[in-house]
């Protein structure tokens, strides 16, 4: 028995090299806290004079994320998700610190809640409508000072209707909503219980538990597949989580825990209830729909198509009744002003194509990515054909918004492909550095980062199979 006893405790025992790791894993993660408690709380709010301190701030943040993640991987496995998940809380209450930053879209979820509130539909009037004057709290739509909103900028601007000397701090006021009506859902039930006059907490709040919520399933996948769970640490710890899904609030994090939800759902024999999931996650934000494609890979799984097309219609429906064909409020402006129509803002297919033909080529590469994610993915662990499909996606379209970004990372933990994440760094750098050029050489980066990791992983027998399906020469069924 002593022998036994002399066998085990070395295995049982912590060495000082887990020990080291768990301190580092730690420190990282406390530091990466501090650092993004210093950006919300000292930086203010984003203007064309702090554009350099947002972008120093960002790479630290990406470093340090970087740094502690790298020490997570040594710490025992016992400890990993204990260590994941605390992480997760402490990073997200340090972006708890302060008000939104780098975005005022949380203005317009909340007055869209108040407005659900007041027993009006969000696609009926602008904010600047007078209609709704009544609903106006002040920290939404503050007086201007001595006749002007100057002073304000840029977090507020003028209300627009020059009647009542007030300014707001929601963007386009002179708009309806954009939002499909799983946010606008999303906003009533955030402002349910809170008064008009609480600010940006309500989202902030919400953002951090439902990204505290992809943490543990996340963990739990993870487990169940078999794999390490500090790979969940990409998303519970990413700066860009912390930043845009609890800082800013963006619903775009509703649409990523939904799109993922219904992924794994759909993987794992659940067809109609991952339907469900991706139907509620393209009527919050319209771009969650490309993780359809590589989740088809056997019959079963095509009733979350017809599944996913009936709730998103049904979410519609109550709007629908109340406000008409206003439900699409300012989608097609939007489209339009961002240049989706004329092709103007892509930018790296806008270095070689113009105009419509930018629009075509676009189209093409995303029908591209489809076919390839959908013939390559194994079925029951399609996660890295939806990386593929998603990041393609982003490169075709070279997205503005940081926030989008939010989808690829769920994906990114389930598949294991890290390097697609470089793609998420150049769009949070676009974010605070709206520079066309600079933007090409951070994808462009981003691009060969993709490449080498790649064709480094890739062995010769994965690219003939892979050109053996491509090709439709032989069907592999998974079990």
């Amino acid at each position: 028995m002593s022998d036994r006893l002399r066998a085990v405790r070395p295995s049982s025992a912590v060495g000082p090299g887990a020990r080291l790791a768990v301190v580092g894993a730690v420190v990282g993660v406390l530091a990466l806290a501090g650092v993004i408690a210093f950006g919300v709380t000292h930086l203010g709010f984003l203007r064309s004079d702090t554009r350099s301190s947002f972008v120093a701030w960002t790479l630290i943040a990406w470093t340090v994320f970087v740094i502690a993640v790298l020490a997570l991987r040594f710490v025992p496995a016992r400890w990993t998700t204990a260590v994941v998940v605390v992480g997760a809380v402490v990073v997200g209450l340090a972006a708890l610190a302060g008000p939104p930053s780098t975005s005022t879209d949380s203005a317009r979820y909340a007055w869209d809640g108040i407005v659900q509130h007041a027993g009006v539909s969000p696609y009926a009037h602008t904010p600047q409508s007078t209609a709704l004057s009544g609903l106006r709290p002040d920290w939404l739509f503050p007086d201007k000072v001595d006749g002007t909103c100057d002073d304000l900028k840029p977090r507020f601007r003028g209300l627009g209707d020059g009647a009542d000397g007030h300014c707001t701090a929601i963007n386009r006021p002179d708009v309806t909503t954009i939002y499909p009506p799983m946010a606008q859902l999303w906003f009533a039930a955030v402002r349910a219980f809170v008064p008009a006059t609480a600010q940006y907490m309500p989202f902030q709040v919400a953002g951090l538990l439902l990204s505290l919520v992809v943490t543990v399933a996340l963990v739990v996948v993870l487990r169940k597949t078999g794999r390490p769970t500090w790979w969940a640490a990409l998303w519970a710890w990413s700066p860009l989580v912390a930043s845009e899904a609890v800082t800013n609030s963006h619903v775009d994090a509703l649409g990523a825990a939904l799109a993922t939800a219904g992924a794994v759902l759909v993987a794992f024999g659940r067809p109609i209830w991952g339907g469900i999931a991706l139907g509620a996650a393209t009527a919050t934000k319209l771009i969650p729909a490309i993780v359809y494609p590589p989740l088809l890979g056997r019959w079963r799984s095509w009733w979350a198509i017809p599944v996913g097309i009936a709730v998103f219609g049904l979410l519609y429906v109550p709007y629908v009744l109340t406000t008409g064909l206003d439900v699409l409020g300012y989608l097609p402006g939007y489209l339009s002003e961002e240049g989706y129509e004329d092709g103007s803002r892509f930018a790296l297919v806008s270095m070689v194509f113009r105009g419509d033909a930018a629009t075509v080529v676009v189209g093409l590469a995303v029908l591209l990515a489809a076919f390839v994610a959908w013939r390559l993915s194994d079925p029951s662990r399609p996660w890295s054909g939806e990386v593929l499909m998603i990041g393609v996606t982003f490169l075709a379209v070279t997205p503005r918004y940081p926030w989008y970004a939010l989808l690829l990372i769920p994906f990114v933990v389930l598949s294991g492909r890290w390097e697609w994440l470089s793609i998420g760094l150049a769009i949070a750098l676009r974010g605070v550095w709206p520079s066309t050029d600079a933007y090409r050489w951070w994808l462009l980066a981003a691009v060969a980062v993709i490449v080498v990791v790649t064709l480094l992983r890739t062995s010769r027998s994965d690219w003939r199979r892979w050109w053996e399906r491509l090709s439709f020469r032989r069907v592999e069924h998974v079990r």
